[in-house]
């Protein structure tokens, strides 16, 4: 297997959904259907927060959530779990930059995709220096989905790094909303990566459909 290559991950990261158990108020598998019914282009098990899954229970559900992507050709990523990304054969990692040894996890993963969080050039050339396929940079808008941000750098930050030489794939992350997505698409952003923009959507289907428009 050969690295993915930086158009074909930009592709990916268009409508990039991310959730877990703690995100839903109905059953994960079930919103993750609708939102690739509706049109997303990236989904990454990401299960964290006080009444989280873990051991089996986190693998289970992966499990089911690995194999509704497969069946209809949308990579899944798995957030920091190394271990369980390759024991259910996922098509990448995501790490932040707590997470763990960039080069160490390129290593263990082989040629799977590797994005990693980044919130300033610094961070972003040594993530890309160590292996990194894409970049998370954010949070772009307050957020409540996560507790444990950075500043709020604005969707403008993204252009700044193109600015400074940073080419790679770059997904946006954080407080994006239907009303917000075509700023961070002008940009200059690669993806639109949400949580509660889909998994709160009262029609996830119709969620993704809109973060779409975004694009056209």
């Amino acid at each position: 297997m050969a690295r993915v290559s930086a158009q074909a991950i930009r592709n990916m990261l268009k409508v990039y959904f991310i959730a877990g158990s703690t995100n839903v108020t109905i059953s994960l598998p079930s919103v993750l259907q609708q939102a690739i019914d509706g049109g997303i282009t990236l989904f990454q098990y990401r299960e964290k927060g006080s009444s989280a899954f873990v051991g089996i229970e986190k693998e289970q559900l992966g499990l089911e959530l690995i194999t509704i992507c497969k069946n209809n050709g949308i990579p899944f990523i798995m957030n920091d779990d190394v271990e369980l990304a390759l024991k259910l054969d996922a098509d990448g990692v995501h790490i932040g930059q707590e997470d763990g040894n960039v080069e160490e996890i390129r290593k263990k993963i082989g040629d799977r995709i590797l994005g990693v969080s980044a919130h300033n050039f610094e961070e972003a050339k040594a993530a890309l220096e160590a292996g990194a396929d894409y970049l998370g940079v954010g949070p772009v808008f307050p957020t409540t989905s996560k507790t444990d941000t950075s500043e709020v750098c604005g969707p403008q930050f993204i252009a700044e790094l193109r600015e400074l030489g940073i080419e790679a794939p770059i997904v946006a992350i954080g407080g994006i909303s239907i009303n917000n997505a075509s700023e961070v698409v002008a940009g200059k952003a690669d993806g639109l990566s949400v949580i509660s923009a889909i998994s709160s959507a009262e029609a996830p289907a119709i969620a993704a459909k809109e973060l779409n428009k975004a694009w056209e």
